[in-house]
């Protein structure tokens, strides 16, 4: 590494990790890098973001300036932003983080958007970093101390400074490893009017989540109360439809108070987790007491049980026929001792192995119940997905799982097999949407109408469901779950007449869950 020759020089410095956990909710388990940049003083630096696999049309710019003991000012700017309810009901807003290759991690502020679907997004904030990569993920709400494995933006190395040297050093950072994303007892912020509800409402909600499931329940039971009347006010402010920026504040504020609970009940854990610690080392040492005490009290019998001895080996010595006699009973006594011990060495391994039995018996019980579990958090989570699928054409529940028919439009015409011109922003969403559910094997099955040589329209058949699965898998699903099938002209919807041709000339995609039978993807 080349030593620096002045304040302007740039160094990128971080490799950044991001470890992933199987969540239905979390981050790819691919490791993930990015770069940490040394501002110079006093001098403007444009940076440019890269989508993740999550949204990996997302771009973004950052103007960046380090401004001495005014800290870094970042101004971000991001085109096209989604709902962070779109990647899993557990999210509801995003968060700009700032990153120490120390590892160090600091909360820049949340990214708001206003209403649609797609919204471009700005935030000027500062951090007292000097060195530092910037990520975005979604987060459940704006007051997160750690962020999640939910990265959907991070920055790319900027273009070389005037004469500055790059250099390179390796830096790990961990995200946040809480499985509460994945625990059953934390509800999906998402209700049936959730499009039409206030992020900061939405985060509300999520961030008393959290504070029950860290145990705020019990451990902090005033600051829950407290946090979840503020977020009954601004349940009812939002209800009685008053001025958004006043629901907004008051959202805000039950945040606040839920964060607060949550850090309460964590501190009451952790200190009656100390407690017990000490207990236990209490009763340890209070055990080793007593065994002292008692091997003491083994020492004075084995003493005295000598001393006896010696009074009997003097007896025996006047008697020998009394001795021979003693020695005979002493011999039979240690035969029965020994007996007794091999007794209880058995009785103890008859105990180890049906310990063990009654383990294995347990453990299979809660394999049982978390599959069970799972199960239900699948069809809790049909209703959602299913609402989102709307968005990009019909859905309907049938014995083999859940299909979507997209319309002929995505197709140049209508004996093409290219996609149309407007098909690929619509399939970008819909496969992130596809790759969230890793749950649900994917069959896609392209129909034709009957006008036209029988191999032929098989082939086009075929050759539409190959391209569809194809844009699918470079958009980042498994292609393990994909089952592409070109069915011809077989099974029409309607007559085959002008108008009910162009309604056989489709594509179904179904979602086949775990729990579908195995004939759904014949």
């Amino acid at each position: 590494m080349k030593t620096p020759a002045s304040p302007l020089r740039l160094f990128i410095i971080l490799s950044v990790v991001l470890l992933a956990l199987p969540f239905a909710y979390a981050q790819s388990d691919m490791p993930r890098q990015t770069v940490a940049i040394t501002y110079p003083l006093e001098e403007a630096v444009t940076v440019k973001f890269r989508g993740t696999t999550r949204l990996p049309r997302l771009k973004g710019e950052a103007k960046v300036k380090r401004a001495g003991r005014r800290g870094t000012r970042v101004e971000l700017s991001v085109d096209n932003l989604p709902r962070a309810s779109e990647l899993g009901g557990v999210y509801t807003t995003y968060v700009l983080w700032a990153i120490s290759p120390e590892g160090h991690v600091d909360n820049m502020g949340e990214i708001k958007r206003g209403g649609g679907m797609f919204v471009s997004s700005k935030l000027d904030v500062t951090t007292p970093l000097q060195t530092f990569a910037l990520i975005v993920t979604a987060e459940p709400h704006f007051l997160v101390r750690t962020p999640s494995r939910m990265v959907v933006l991070e920055n790319l190395p900027p273009q070389r400074l005037g004469n500055a040297d790059i250099a390179t050093a390796n830096v790990q950072y961990l995200g946040n490893a809480s499985d509460y994303f994945n625990d059953a007892r934390v509800p999906d912020v998402a209700d049936q009017e959730y499009l039409k509800t206030p992020v900061s409402l939405l985060g509300a909600r999520q961030a008393i989540n959290l504070a029950r499931y860290a145990g705020a329940t019990s451990d902090a039971a005033d600051e829950l109360k407290e946090a979840q009347d503020a977020l009954e006010q601004a349940e009812k402010a939002w209800r009685l439809r008053q001025p958004e920026p006043d629901v907004d504040a008051l959202a805000r504020r039950a945040t606040s108070l839920g964060v607060k609970a949550e850090e309460v009940a964590e501190a009451t854990k952790a200190a009656r987790q100390r407690r017990e610690e000490i207990a236990r080392r209490d009763r340890a040492v209070r055990d080793a007491e007593q065994n002292a005490a008692s091997a003491n009290e083994q020492i004075a019998n084995l003493r005295s049980a000598l001393e006896k001895e010696q009074h009997a080996r003097e007896l025996a010595e006047r008697d020998a026929s009394n001795s021979a006699q003693q020695v005979s009973e002493l011999r039979i006594e240690l035969a029965r001792i020994r007996d007794e011990l091999q007794a209880a060495r058995s009785e103890g391994e008859e105990a180890r192995v049906k310990l063990a039995r009654i383990e294995g018996e347990r453990a299979a019980e809660e394999a049982r119940r978390a599959e069970a579990q799972k199960a239900e958090q699948l069809r809790a989570n049909a209703a959602t997905l299913k609402q989102n699928l709307a968005h990009y054409g019909t859905v309907k529940d049938t014995p083999r799982g859940i299909v979507l028919t997209l319309p002929e439009a995505i197709w140049s015409n209508g004996r093409a097999s290219d996609l149309s011109a407007a098909a690929a922003a619509k399939l970008e969403p819909l496969a992130a949407l596809l790759a969230n559910n890793p749950d649900y094997q994917i069959v896609i099955e392209a129909y034709t109408d009957n006008q036209g040589d029988e191999n032929l329209l098989q082939q086009l058949t075929q050759d539409r469901a190959r391209i569809l699965a194809e844009r699918f898998v470079s958009a980042g699903i498994d292609g393990s779950r994909i089952q592409a099938n070109g069915m011809g002209t077989a099974n029409p919807v309607a007559p085959n007449t002008k108008i009910g041709r162009a309604k056989n000339r489709r594509i179904e995609i179904t979602l086949v869950s775990p729990a579908a039978p195995s004939s759904a993807a014949n």
